[in-house]
């Protein structure tokens, strides 16, 4: 990804982030007493992260394929509790070993 478009979706993330959890920070100064809202508010970074880096998943291989494969791969292990580097490495390796096999095909 040229740098050009990795360091304004770096600043997005970072300032969505940011502002989701600074400004009912800021604002509200007693404790948010509702489950809901509470809810709402943890869980937005997580959904700004996500609907920023599926996008991405599809984009950054050669081949569709390699790219679903390794976010199946991603999603498998990360559903069975291993943790960050476990899921990332090995979903390197599949998109990987999928790249290389589809190449010889």
């Amino acid at each position: 990804m040229p740098n050009n478009t990795f360091f304004p979706y770096l600043l997005l993330m970072a300032g969505t982030t940011y502002l989701v959890r600074a400004i009912p920070f800021a604002a509200i100064s007693k404790k948010i007493e509702n489950r809901f809202i509470r809810s709402f508010l943890y869980y937005i970074p997580y959904a700004v992260l996500t609907a920023m880096t599926i996008p991405a998943i599809f984009s950054a291989t050669a081949f569709v394929l390699s790219a679903v494969v390794g976010m199946l791969v991603a999603v498998f292990l990360s559903y069975r509790g291993k943790g960050l580097t476990v899921v990332a490495l090995s979903a390197c390796i599949a998109v990987f070993l999928c790249e290389c096999i589809l190449r010889l095909a």
